[in-house]
């Protein structure tokens, strides 16, 4: 068999299964693991999938540029936000993350409760000049096209002189088995690093991100203090996270 049709062949596979186990696959069309694999890599490298170990999940929703999506999943993203504004404490400094989410936490900030905002994230601290009357600190930097927020060698600099007592943490995958995952490997190390200089890290995990896997790894679930999710969501994989 061609490399095209085992990679047509691993596709449809996807679409059908929602996974790929590189050892069934391999036994399947009655080639080498290492075949698989090789073409996993490929595919992985032309963004049709995301490489996990022993196989491949499909490219999570989250995951497109941020230009597309903003329409994607918005009452639950409202839903995530309004029990995430139920976390933050008057007078608190808090970090919020870029994402679509993020956005949403931003427009429910409360009014007169002494808050200073950290953010990396243009629009979301626009939102927040817009919507509050909170402290803003933003983190500068370039400017990553996927998701329009500051990263890089400059933002990580600034975020060593920070410190918080809450980080809104945005992710493009919440999986119990793989953990907190992005699309842009900037976007981790920055997120990894605002993490590390918060009390508590609380994940902004609206319906599409469950169960999804991106390319990137963020943290561990154990690094976190709680995933908050959309109440009205039933995804089975929600019993395994540390909801809160």
């Amino acid at each position: 068999m061609l490399a095209g049709q085992r990679k047509a062949h691993l596709l449809g596979l996807l679409l059908d299964e929602g996974r790929i186990v590189a050892k069934t696959a391999a036994a399947e069309l009655g080639v080498s693991e290492d075949s698989i694999r090789r073409d996993l890599r490929e595919l992985a490298d032309e963004g049709a999938l995301v490489r996990v170990y022993g196989g491949a999940l499909p490219v999570p929703p989250a995951d497109r540029p941020v230009a597309e999506r903003s329409e994607l999943a918005t009452a639950s993203k409202g839903r995530v936000a309004r029990l995430a504004v139920q976390r933050i404490r008057p007078s608190s400094t808090i970090v919020l993350d870029g994402g679509t989410t993020a956005l949403a936490l931003a427009r429910l900030l409360p009014r007169g409760t002494g808050l200073t905002v950290i953010t990396p994230s243009p629009a979301v601290a626009l939102a927040t000049a817009e919507s509050t009357d909170a402290r803003l600190i933003m983190i500068g930097g370039e400017l990553t096209r996927h998701s329009l927020v500051a990263g890089g060698a400059l933002a990580l600099e600034a975020v060593q002189h920070l410190g918080a007592d809450a980080f809104f943490l945005g992710v493009t995958g919440v999986h119990p088995e793989h953990g907190l995952t992005t699309g842009d490997l900037d976007d981790a190390v920055t997120k990894r690093a605002l993490a590390a200089r918060s009390a508590d890290v609380y994940v902004l995990a609206s319906e599409e991100k469950i169960g999804a896997v991106s390319r990137f790894p963020v943290l561990p679930l154990a690094s976190v203090t709680a995933v908050i999710a959309d109440p009205s969501d039933r995804n089975p994989l929600l019993a395994e996270l540390p909801l809160g």
